[in-house]
This record gives C-alpha cells, structure tokens and sequence, in this order.
C-alpha cells in the first residue's frame, strides 16, 4: 500500500465514522451510547468498542461515533452536540465542558486521574530519515519543512507547542530563550492543519520534511518516526456527560477503556499503555524514555496556566508567535 493510498483509506474511515454516527445500526439494541472524541484514537476506539460489546455488560449497547479536532469537539458538545462519553486530547477540552456544566468537576480525581490513553509526542520522518532529524534543534535549521496541526482547533498541536516549549526549559534554557525556539521553529511550519488526522494526510500526501506528532499516530500511519532525548508525554482523558440518559452504562464503558484487555487493543494501535502490567508486554515496543515530562512539571506549569498564558485566542503567546511566523493565526 502506498502512502498516498493510506492517506486517502484514512480519509475513507473518517468519512464512514462520520457517517456512521448520523445513520441509524442494523442491529436492534436496547441502548445507543454517543461517543464523541478527538480523531486520533478513532481507530483504537473502534477496536475498544468492538471488544466491550462482547462483554456481558456492552452486548446490548450499540454506539454513535464522533471525531474531529479536540477543540471543536469539546465546543461542538458544550453548544448542545449529544455526546455520553467524550474522549479529548486535552484538559483543557474537558475543562471547557466542566465549566458548560457538563462533566463532573472532580474528573480528574477518577480513576488514573481521568486518563484513558497515554502517548508520546514524536518526529515521523520520510524513509531513511534524509535529513538526519534526531532533536528539537534540528527542527529550526533553515529548509525544514514542518507539519504539525493549528493549536486553535487541535489538542494535538497544543501538545506538540508544549513539547518544544518544555524540552527547551529541561535543557537548560531560560523561559525567554524557549519562547524564542518556539517562534523559530514555527517559522519553518508549511501545513498548520485543523486536526491531527489532517496533519497525517498532509504528510503522507507528501508536505513536508517532518511531521510533529503522537506516536500512536505515526504507528498507525506506517511512518518512520524519531524519538528526541527529551519529550512530552500526552495523557488523553475520558469522561463521562452528565445530562446523558445512560450514565451507569457509559461509566461502565469508560472503567473497561482501563481494563488490562482494552489497554491490550489501545497497546496494538500504537498507546503506550497505562497498566504497568500491560506494559510490560509490550516493553520492547515501547521502551521506556528517560527524557519524558509532563505538562503539569513546575516549569511549564498544567494545563490551566498552559492555556492562559499561550493559548488565549486575544492575548495567549500564540497570537504573537503564529503572527510572527507567517502562520496567519
């Protein structure tokens, strides 16, 4: 299969999802949950769900499926989009639903503190790696070419903004010099598109010389990917609606998603799994990085202050830095 064939079977699959969740199933069940989610893990879910409904608790349950970009999935459920579950990309979109009055404030007081999927943010790169990328530092040479998603509608690209950002501060660098990398690196961005799955098919329609993003995504994708010295952990939560009409079986679904057999599934669609037990299963495919942080370490500080100081869409760094850099944003 060529890239440019997957690229357009990824394009397919999101076309059938979309579908999918506007039709009604063949199959007569007593209860439909509605899925909403960001459009990376879309695949893996799908998996997840087939799995679950062979449970005695999800055989009777069938489901509508959403995906998109993070941001616009989290604003499309909070301006009355119908949604059970949603899975986001960040916090930050579920936050934004806390404050709708939809999720549960203490829902990152769950179980796994609300988290579903963990990842890592990572370089795909083209065959061979011709350009010899290995670092951050290698993404501000003059001449790359770099594709990542708009951080205005993408979770994935506010993770990506953070992993440059913080990488810089665990080498050493002042808060003022890791804002400048930013800026630079971002000067040599040739496709800011709305979503992660967008940014995939950009890459794989052959955009440009590397392509920020999660290692699932690069997995799934069939993409050579580099893994720098010093990088982001992406933890994706899960939680449920609260004006759903089914919670005890959509919180049912969300408590498998942490079960050792669906960690299994994300596991073998490129997630870096959350059990230590599973996790030891698939060891050698996902060795474990001395480099990795996380958002909430002191120097870059959680997601609250994240969005406040970078991403406020009238006076976040973002503005500054996509203005600067020609980005149109």
């Amino acid at each position: 299969m060529t890239r440019r064939t997957l690229a357009l079977l990824l394009t397919t699959v999101a076309v059938v999802a979309l579908a999918a969740a506007t039709t009604a199933t063949a199959r007569t069940t007593d209860t439909t949950l509605n899925l909403v989610a960001y459009s990376v893990p879309r695949d893996a879910l799908g998996a997840v769900i087939e799995a679950w409904q062979q449970t005695p608790d999800g055989k009777d349950v069938d489901f509508t499926q959403s995906y998109g970009a993070s941001g616009d999935q989290a604003r499309a459920v909070a301006a009355g989009l119908k949604a059970d579950i949603v899975q986001l990309s960040t916090g930050l979109d579920i936050d934004l639903l806390v404050k709708a009055g939809l999720v549960d404030k203490n829902w990152d007081k769950q179980t796994a503190k609300g988290i579903a999927t963990n990842s890592i943010v990572v370089f795909a790169v083209r065959d061979g790696n011709p350009k010899h990328i290995k670092n951050w530092g290698d993404l501000v040479r003059p001449g790359i070419q770099i594709v990542t998603p708009n951080p205005l509608s993408s979770g994935a690209a506010k993770w990506n903004v953070m992993a440059a950002y913080g990488a810089q501060r665990r080498l050493g660098k002042t808060d003022k010099q890791a804002i400048a990398f930013v800026e630079r690196m971002m000067r040599n961005v040739v496709s800011l598109d709305t979503s992660g799955r967008n940014a995939t098919n950009s890459f794989l329609a052959g955009r440009g010389d590397v392509y920020i993003t999660y290692e699932n995504e690069a997995r799934l994708a069939k993409l050579q990917y580099v893994i720098p010295r010093q990088t982001l952990l992406i933890e994706a939560p899960i939680a449920l609606v609260g004006t759903s009409d089914h919670k005890d079986i959509a919180t049912k679904f969300i408590r498998f998603t942490r079960t050792p057999q669906a960690q299994r599934i994300f596991a073998q669609y490129g997630f870096r799994p959350l059990l230590p037990s599973v996790y030891r299963e698939f060891a050698k495919q996902y060795p474990k990085r001395p480099g990795v942080f996380k958002i909430a370490d002191k120097y870059i500080g959680g997601w609250p202050a994240v969005e406040r100081r970078w991403f406020d869409p009238d006076k976040g760094l973002w503005v500054g830095i996509a203005k600067r850099a020609g980005l149109g944003n």
